[in-house]
Order: C-alpha cells, then structure tokens, then sequence
C-alpha cells in the first residue's frame, strides 16, 4: 500500500481543479449566451437547438485546451510549477522494499524494422553506461513480432547488442508465441515471469529515445516519493525530415511546453499514463492492472486496445498517485512521416478510444477518471461533431437566406447579422478564434526574453515565419483530418474492428497515385460542397472557404508536406528548426552513429540474393538455440511435412508469413531446411520474404 502521507495537500489539488472547472465552464457559457441570444429574435427554431447543442460540446472542448495552455502560460511565466513533482519535498519515509534498487526497461515490438529499433536502443544503452548508473538497469526486448525474416533478424541484433556491449546477462530477447491481448498482453506477460525481479519498469515503444541522465532522473524521483507509482515524461517529436514531420515536431517542440505545464497544473498527482516513455512501480503496476477481456465482439468488445488511461486509472482508485514530470527532458519518440500515416495511426486510436465509452459508465471509478475518459473520446469525436456543425450551419444559412436578410454580405469574412446582434456574434467568432491561436502567441512570448533558447528556432524573425506557416498548415490539413476522423468513428460505431498493424516510421516521399487514392474523394467532395454553396447560398461560400481549400488542395498539400527534399530545404532556410535540429543532444548522436553502422552492415552483404536466416549457420544456431523445444502432436507434424513438401514444389512465394513461422519455429522442421539450404544452391532463398 503507499505511504499514508500524500505528496500534497488534498485542498491545493482541489482548488486547482476547481480553478480549471470555473475558467472552462464560464468562458463556454460566455459564448453560448451569445450565440443564444441572436438565435432568440425571431424564437428559437429545432435545427437552432441542435446548432446550440453541437455548439456547446465543441467549445467545451475548445475552452478546455485555452484554459489548460494559458494556464500553463502563467506557471512558466512565473519560472514554473512549485507544485511539481520534481520541486515536492523529499519524503523521508524508511523504504519498505528492502530488495536493491533494479529498474527494467521494457521494449514491446511487433514487426518492426530491427535496425531502426536496435539503434536506438543501442543509444540508450550508451547513453545509460555515460551516466555510470547502468548497472542499475536491465533492457528487454518483447517481441510479439510474426514476421518469420523480421524475427531471426531481431534475434541477431539483439545478440550483436550483448557482444558488443558486454551485456550477456543485462540484455534481454523472447518472442513470444501467441501475439494475445496485443501490447497489453505482451506487458502482462513480462510483469507475471519477470516482474518479481524488478521494483521499477521503464516502458518504450519502438520509436522511443530516452536519455541516460533521464532515465536516472525519474528512478530518483519515483524513490523520493514512495506513493507515487507512475510518471510520465513528456516525449518531444524528433528524427524524421519531411516536411510534414518536421512541421509538427516544430509545433510540439514550441507550443508543447504551455500545454505540459497547464496538465501538470489541474492534474498534479492525479495524471495520466500515454503508454510510452513512462515509469511505472512495478508491485502496484502488477497488483493493481491486470485488463479484462470486454465482454461482446470488436470493436467496443474484446480485449482494451488504448490500455494506458484505464491503467492509470486502476493505480489512481487503488490510491496510488499518478504524475506528469513537465521537468523531464530527453524523452522523444517519432511522428508518422506523412499525412497519410498520420491519419493511419489516428485510425487505431480512435477505436481504443471510442472504447472507452464503456469505461465512463463501469463501477468503481472516480469522476476524474470518467473525465480522462471522456476527454480521449472527445478528441475523435469532435471532428464528426464539427463536421455534423457545418452541414447543420449551411443547411441554416439556406433557409435563413430565403426568409431572412441575407447574413453573408460582400467580402466580409465574418456574417452580416442584424445591428442589434451584430456585437454579439461577431464577438463569438472572435472569442472562437483566439482560443485556438493564442496558445502559439503565449509560446511565442515565453520565447522572445530567452536569446539563447530563440537562437535555437532560429532566432526572431524565422520563428514568426514559421509559425505563420505551421498555422496556415494546420488549417489546411484541418478539414481533411476532419474528414478522416469522422469516417473513422462512423465506422467505428457501425462496429467495423481494424486490425493492430505496424507503423510506417520511415521518411517517403507520396506518389501521385498514393496520394489521389487517398484523398481523392476528399477533393470531390471539396468540389461538390464548394459548387452547391456558391450556387444556392453564395454569401455563405466565402465563409466556408477555409474548409473548402482543405479539402480542394489535400492532393498537393500531402504530397508536398512529405517531401523530404522541401523539409531540407526548409531547415536549410531556418525554418520549422527546433533545437534539436540546431544542436543535436547527445542521445541523438548515438542514435544516428547506430542507425548507419547497422545499415551500412545490412549492406554488406556479399550476395544480395543470399538469405541470412535459414541459410546462415550463425544465425540458424541462434534461433535453434532460443526456440522452445514443445512437443507437437501427429497433426501438426503432417501438416510441417505437408507445407515443407509445398515450399520445394512451388517456392516460398506461395507460403503465407504465418506458414513460413510454423515453419521456423519447430526445431525438427528448422535443421531439415537448414540442411537442405545448403545441399542446393537454389534453397539459398528458403523463406525470403
């Protein structure tokens, strides 16, 4: 159980969050009060209740991200949170666990490239042995992955990784057999073999970087605070060199800090969990989240896809607290490359999320919890909403048009609406505006009195640059988010599943035809709404204009945005640069140093034509030796017969990936192709992918 004495006072957390409520709900009243009363003059019609209704959740919605950057605004105004985790008092408890101090760090990996993943775990590891506290931390890698090829190579790596390091014994590899309960699965099953050993666990994804100095950092904070079972660190986007990518990574990196700040202000020791780059108290961890399998089929059914929040929320009602360390640098992780991978991702999210509609009505939770869960809900489910807004406002504007004077005049890019509530209107769309773009201006101010940190962006003039144009981007890409996000709930709610498929972490240019199929129907409908507005309500079409440009010039926009020629271009010119882009840290460094070391070996391979796995002895010994000899009954022996028989007949093309992992992962049926790849040269091949 933790301490008795808690990290802060109860009042403090209350009142912040009591601050945070009030701030939100009274500027979202302001606006709606508004709005209301110019729908008043002439009674309020059933269409009008509904635009009102949509109006107040997607400006719930907006006021709550205002509220939390601007508070996080005036923290770092003021030279940061005092209340952090980092700035509490050290508690002075006696530790209850007398076992040593060990910490694991925890790589879950499902077909992943090996030499992305091992280079960067390399560089963790270097980094970790440069702070001299090492020897404090083991590293294992828990691969669900089922690529036969991708396996054997992530059992090389790992092997050349304990070689060259001198680490047999502190680096860990298992595949494991069945890929059950996806991510949170491969977890449970570290935490219930392995768990015992460890009091802390560090747990990455396969994009993750951490430095060594933060990895020892957050093992200090989580010993100076014993009821604290998780923290957080804030990972910065980093490492990719498109344009679409480093766009973002500009916009994490300079606006990321006001809104890190603000969620450390109302959260304090009730925070979340983001399921990466995190630290968690390994007893408690295990005691307290073990998922249930959902009751009913996917998507809303079935195992607990976004398994970070309702972790976080079971150690919160088990009593434990739960941080975000704003404070904790040297986090990073990468961002899709293109807009396209972007919203790919964005689709398996949504349903993690979206299932989490279950949780805000399960028993024993605390309304802070609900409230997380609603808010992962929220940020899908409000581009439908402001979809279901426009075509709802346009509908308005048309009937309006015929039984009203006209709203939409000339050139004015707000609506004309009648004298009286022309202030008031006009002030709803203004309020509406600011809460979306003052967050950039507040990072904007934090920046200018820092010469040092402004020199890193580029200095003055190029940081407005770019954030003039990382805006007029994000209005750009918006509406065609938009678009794909509601096509996702959609089909969430119509209960289409999606499956857990790797992501495509590597830099590519889009091709013509990539992108057209991707946002082909997006142009069309950009067209046919832009046609049908200017021909039936023309004074509505300059308003809708914005939304329309999204959507007419997604195309172009994607494919421009994942070049990586312009995004060097760009840094070349000062623009969208980040201080990591400016002064590498060190971390980073090892990184690159890893990355081309292991491909420049993945290029030397004498035969390109040579497969490296079956073929290879060394690394036929290798999985020989990892693989667990389990016996098999008569079925499953014919049936390895039956597809051996089939890979000679008619070549490994016409195995699936699932059939060539049967294949390699029985010991009898492995030294039998071994020994025929090498009895004939054409076997050389065996089991390419």
């Amino acid at each position: 159980m933790p301490s008795s004495i808690p990290a802060l006072p109860r009042y403090i957390i209350t009142l912040r969050r009591a601050v945070f409520l009030v701030l939100v709900v009274l500027s979202a009243v302001a606006a709606l009060a508004m709005i209301t009363s110019a729908f008043l003059q002439n009674g309020i019609t059933p269409q009008e209740i509904v635009l009102l209704f949509l109006y107040t959740l997607l400006i719930l919605w907006i006021s709550t991200s205002f509220w939390t950057a601007t508070l996080g605004f005036w923290c770092l105004l003021w030279g940061g949170d005092k209340r952090s985790l980092s700035r509490l008092p050290v508690s002075t408890r006696e530790r209850s666990d007398p076992a040593p101090k060990r910490t694991a760090l925890v790589m879950p990996i499902y077909n992943e490239d090996p030499t992305r993943v091992f280079a960067g775990l390399r560089a963790i590891w270097q980094s970790l042995l440069e702070t001299g506290r090492a020897n404090e931390f083991e590293l294992f890698i828990l691969s669900d992955t089922r690529h036969p090829d991708l396996w054997m190579r992530e059992e090389v790596n790992w092997y050349r990784m304990c070689r060259d390091f001198d680490a047999h014994g502190r680096i860990f590899y298992r595949n494991r057999e069945k890929n059950l309960a996806r991510k949170s699965g491969n977890i449970e099953d570290f935490c219930r073999r392995w768990g015992g050993r460890y009091r802390y666990m560090v747990v990455l994804d396969a994009d993750s970087l951490m430095a060594g100095e933060t990895l020892a950092k957050m093992v200090d904070l989580m010993e100076a605070h014993p009821r604290v079972a998780l923290i957080q660190s804030p990972p910065l986007p980093a490492n990719h060199k498109s344009l679409f990518a480093r766009i973002l990574q500009f916009a994490s990196s300079l606006y990321g800090d006001v809104f890190i700040a603000g969620i450390n202000f109302w959260q304090l020791s009730g925070g979340n969990y983001w399921g990466h780059n995190a630290i968690l108290r390994l007893a408690p961890f295990t005691r307290h989240c073990g998922l249930p399998k959902l009751p009913g089929r996917e998507p809303f059914g079935g195992e607990i896809l976004s398994h970070d929040f309702v972790e976080a929320a079971l150690l919160r009602e088990a009593g434990w607290e739960v941080w975000l360390a704003p404070e904790l640098k040297g986090s990073y992780e990468e961002l899709p490359p293109t807009l396209i991978d972007y919203a790919k991702r964005d689709r398996r999210w949504c349903q993690g999320n979206l299932q989490h509609l279950r949780m805000v009505f399960a028993k024993g939770f605390s309304g802070l919890s609900r409230l997380y869960f609603l808010m992962g809900i929220m940020s899908y489910l409000s581009s439908p909403l402001w979809l279901l807004f426009l075509i709802l406002t346009g509908f308005e504007a048309y009937v309006q048009s015929q039984t009203m004077p006209v709203y939409f005049f000339g050139d004015n890019i707000f609506p004309i609406w009648p004298e009286s509530y022309a202030v008031e209107m006009t002030t709803v769309l203004l309020v509406t505006l600011a809460m979306l773009f003052l967050p950039k201006l507040w990072s904007l101010l934090l920046l200018l009195p820092r010469p040092r940190k402004l020199k890193t962006y580029g200095g003055v003039i190029r940081v407005t640059v770019s954030i003039f144009l990382e805006s007029l981007f994000s209005m750009l890409t918006a509406p065609v988010l938009m678009l794909y996000q509601s096509k996702f709930v959609f089909s969430i709610l119509a209960r289409r599943s999606v499956g857990w498929l790797p992501q495509n972490r590597g830099d590519h240019r889009l091709s013509l035809k990539d992108a057209a199929r991707a946002h082909g129907g997006q142009t069309a409908l950009g067209l046919l709404a832009g046609g049908i507005s200017y021909e039936y309500v023309p004074e509505f079409f300059l308003w809708l204009t914005p939304v329309l440009a999204g959507l007419v010039l997604s195309i172009p926009v994607s494919m421009l945005s994942s070049s990586i020629k312009l995004g060097a271009l760009m840094q070349r010119l000062g623009i969208f640069m980040t201080p990591e882009e400016y002064q590498a840290p060190r971390l980073m460094e090892l990184f690159k140093e890893n990355l081309a070391r292991l491909e420049a070996a993945e290029a030397e391979v004498e035969d390109p034509g040579e497969q490296r796995n079956v073929a290879d002895p060394a690394a036929y010994s290798l999985h020989l030796a990892l693989l667990p000899n389990r016996p098999i009954n008569k079925r499953q022996r014919y049936q390895l017969r039956a597809l051996t028989y089939q890979l000679i007949e008619e070549g490994p093309e016409h195995l699936s990936a699932a059939d060539k992992r049967m294949l390699i992962s029985d010991p009898e049926t492995l030294a039998r192709l071994h020994t025929l790849a090498w009895s004939q040269k054409s076997w050389m091949t065996v089991l390419s992918s």
